[in-house]
């Protein structure tokens, strides 16, 4: 089968968080308020993509802002807190209808500027770019999703057995790798491909497991204070807790999954993490998170079996690669550059193929726990 053109993924991408929309209002899900609080409402995610679409294809590159101007107090986030786009949004039915008028419109402005001669056209940039805002998009409106669908008396297996936390290591040889990309499509964070000098270390065949996390937790792991930094113990004790997000305790014993497609599967690894807990983990095997760069060369080699089941927290903060230059505007990344936002590598089960490279930098504050986020260890 041939893979879709830029034009036929747009088209189902942008398919795809109306449907989601839609969805979740058909089973009574609440689409316009925060399911998290560092979640936005869906309904916001799905006017928010299509606004984007606009203010680059028409507003970027032709000067014209009548699709946008009256939006971009909502629909730009630095002008609009998450908390309070629940009270600014306009109905669910008149987004949906919105939206469906900017794609017959913009697929008439598209075809406009593939004859323009715009630098951002030039390669495919500017569809690549939307293309991938689409997919990072989806997979946060399936957390907001699954934060909705989250059952307070869930039932299904339940994780009682713990599994022996120490994993399989690979060993990396000392020497000089190559990390980053030159690709138009990647982000600017991602450039330029550069050498780093790295090694020898050890890094686990596989994501830390429910079943391990479990041993952490039935040791006692969470009430140590001995695994936990200063940042982790005052984000312990503010919010009490003791396991991952989703999980809940059965009352004869063992854990369940708050989501229900989504069981607690001994030998899955352990989402629903955030940095802090990761960092506690490893301090209780006395191993250690891998840096991001040691990450992605053991990508390169094949050493990782089952990356892409889960974002893997990193030991480091987001930080510029050597020669790096903002693209495609001055603060696309490096308002991220503030050493607070820590970086998680790989991808999960809802992470669309656009964004799923070796490459690719996901960031996260320490403290974010909604992320389909887990861990691997390194040595």
């Amino acid at each position: 089968m041939l893979s879709p053109t830029r034009e036929q993924r747009l088209g189902e991408l942008r398919a795809q968080c109306r449907i989601m929309l839609m969805e979740a209002e058909r089973d009574r899900l609440a689409t316009r308020s925060q399911p998290h609080p560092a979640l936005s409402p869906l309904a916001w995610h799905l006017g928010h993509v299509f606004f984007v679409e606009a203010y680059w294809l028409r507003e970027v590159l032709f000067g014209d802002t009548t699709a946008t101007a009256a939006w971009q107090d909502l629909y730009f986030p630095e002008f609009c807190p998450k908390d309070q786009r629940t009270t600014r949004l306009p109905p669910t039915g008149a987004i949906l209808d919105w939206t469906r008028t900017l794609e017959r419109d913009n697929n008439a402005w598209w075809a406009r500027a593939d004859g323009s001669g715009h630098r951002l056209m030039a390669d495919g940039y500017l569809r690549d770019f939307l293309i991938q805002h689409y997919a990072q998009h989806l997979e946060t409106m399936t957390m907001a999703d699954r934060q909705a669908r989250a059952q307070a008396a869930p039932d299904g297996a339940v994780l009682r057995e713990v599994a022996d936390p120490a994993p399989a290591m690979t060993a990396v040889a000392a020497s000089d790798y190559q990390v980053g990309s030159d690709s138009v499509a990647t982000y600017d964070n991602e450039q330029p491909t550069h050498p780093v000098r790295l090694g020898p270390f050890r890094i686990a065949r596989h994501a830390v497991t429910n079943a391990q996390w479990l041993a952490f937790m039935q040791d006692g792991g969470y009430a140590n204070d001995r695994h936990w930094s200063a940042d982790g113990r005052a984000w312990r004790d503010r919010t009490g807790c003791v396991c991952p997000q989703h999980w809940r305790p059965h009352p004869d014993g063992g854990w369940l999954s708050a989501n229900p497609d989504d069981p607690l599967q001994p030998d899955a690894p352990v989402h629903g993490l955030c940095a802090h807990e990761a960092d506690a983990f490893v301090s209780w095997m006395n191993a250690r998170l891998p840096h991001e760069h040691e990450w992605e060369v053991a990508r390169q080699l094949d050493y990782l079996a089952d990356a892409g089941q889960v974002w893997e927290w990193c030991a480091n903060p987001l930080f510029p690669y050597p020669g790096f230059r903002s693209f495609p505007y001055e603060s696309y990344s490096t308002p991220w550059f503030d050493g607070a936002h820590r970086v998680l590598r790989g991808a999960s089960r809802h992470t669309l193929p656009e964004v799923h490279r070796p490459s690719f930098r996901n960031f996260y504050p320490a403290d974010h726990r909604h992320v389909f986020a887990g861990l691997r260890l390194a040595v």
